[in-house]
């Protein structure tokens, strides 16, 4: 299953995301999930999310849920393996 990082910034500091949280849970629509997240110590502003999904459409959905708290930025991720593989192919072709 394809994987995206999720980077959330919160508009109004952590406090009212993890409200909502703690009496919502995250709102994932069924088909998107949830795999891991970190958040930046200190200010905990931001969070960065990993997460799996066959349809990148149900971001859309979820983003919605929090779109008065948060903004996002979604990005199709791959592991280093793969991209070091990915790059292999690349420069092999080129003749590198």
């Amino acid at each position: 299953m394809p994987l995206f990082m999720v980077v959330e910034h919160y508009t109004h500091g952590p406090g009212p995301v993890y409200a909502r949280a703690a009496q919502r849970g995250r709102m994932l629509p069924e088909g998107l999930r949830y795999v891991g997240s970190w958040v930046v110590a200190g200010s905990l502003d931001t969070c960065f999310q990993l997460m799996e999904t066959d349809d990148p459409a149900l971001f859309d959905v979820w983003t919605g849920y929090w779109q008065d708290l948060v903004t996002f930025d979604v990005y199709p991720v791959v592991g280093s393996a793969e991209a070091g593989e990915a790059a292999r192919i690349v420069r092999d072709k080129r003749g590198e």
